[in-house]
């Protein structure tokens, strides 16, 4: 298995992608590709680790001059950063220089790029976005948390046997529940968009395609109501962050209150295991990223301020992505998921 990664791309590069290469190679033996300016990934190997001249077993670099920053423009970036570790890093996925890729740099490039370097599924209307949020059954498949603002009924349908394929594949659950994010659980609730999607999952699910259980509310989520939440990206990135925003509230006032004097830090220490599996579950770091579902290569997305453990995970989920076989389940079910096809598509 050999994994790339955007070297260049996101806020502690490279240091974070080289520590989380090296981490990721020697714990799970995957081999990685790190793309970049080599003598600043060099520099990172010889201060941080200690390599000198010859690489760590299982790493390799690819020159890349030019770095693509958050300030960039996402459509400008493929036609005028040719050289940069971003598009680099697609091409040489593109032409099977790897097996999946990896970056915490610019979103809208990756998915601009992902797009129109290895493309996506002939068929699929629209890549998504899609995170596996924590919740009390073990967690359940965001998808799309903010790569498509808006959408049709058949991106939310197609969405939705992605993500089921997902779940079924990646995480282990067979007969994944599918719930439409909404703003209540009647068939009614919800925009035109919803109403008319919420019609079209009933019908994959009477005919055995999909175990589409209705409407889920925001509240649900978090409750273990289903296993795949169908949104568009911005009613899903709301949520997301949403999500994000409570966990670290709350994370935030426990350590406080277990901080207030001595008897309360005594508690703490009492219910430090317990706090500390709390923290783990909600932890992005042991998460990794986010899969980009719909390209014809698997492409993960870590976030902005992925540290080398966040990046060490994204590559074990890079390579789980490709062994899994959802994209040959994606193609091989392309007539079932899609409305019509479109020549040129």
């Amino acid at each position: 298995m050999k994994i790339i990664v955007d070297a260049m791309g996101g806020d502690f590069a490279p240091k974070a992608q080289v520590e989380g290469a090296t981490m990721a190679a020697q714990e799970f033996g995957i081999e990685v590709v790190l793309v970049g300016r080599r003598a600043q990934i060099m520099e990172e190997l010889e201060e941080e680790l200690g390599y000198h001249k010859a690489l760590p077993q299982g790493i390799s670099i690819v020159e890349a001059s030019e770095v693509v920053t958050m300030e960039d423009d996402p459509a400008r970036v493929i036609r005028e950063k040719k050289d940069s570790s971003l598009v680099v890093g697609l091409n040489l996925l593109k032409d099977g220089g790897g097996d999946g890729f990896v970056s915490a740099g610019n979103t809208g490039a990756l998915l601009t790029g992902a797009t129109l370097i290895p493309k996506r599924i002939r068929g699929i209307r629209r890549a998504a976005l899609s995170p596996v949020i924590p919740n009390r059954e073990g967690g359940a498949l965001l998808i799309d948390c903010g790569a498509n603002a808006e959408c049709t009924p058949e991106y939310l349908m197609q969405f939705a046997y992605m993500g089921s394929y997902y779940v079924r594949r990646v995480l282990g659950r067979e007969n994944p529940r599918v719930g439409l994010l909404s703003n209540g659980t009647e068939e009614s609730k919800g925009t035109a968009l919803q109403q008319e999607t919420y019609k079209l999952l009933q019908s994959a699910h009477g005919a055995g395609k999909l175990n589409f259980i209705g409407n889920i509310e925001g509240r649900d989520v978090l409750l273990g109501g289903a296993d795949v939440v169908v949104a568009d990206g911005f009613t899903g990135n709301v949520l997301l962050k949403g999500i994000e925003g409570t966990a670290m509230f709350i994370m935030g006032e426990i350590r406080s209150a277990f901080r207030q004097n001595a008897v309360t830090k005594l508690k703490g220490l009492l219910v430090k295991k317990n706090l500390r599996g709390l923290k783990n579950k909600m932890d992005v770091s042991e998460v990794g990223g986010t899969a980009l579902l719909g390209i014809t290569k698997p492409v993960i997305k870590a976030h902005g301020n992925a540290d080398a453990r966040t990046i060490r995970s994204a590559i074990r989920q890079a390579g789980a992505l490709a062994k899994s076989g959802i994209i040959e389940d994606i193609t091989a079910n392309i007539d079932t998921i899609s409305i019509k096809q479109t020549d040129g598509e």
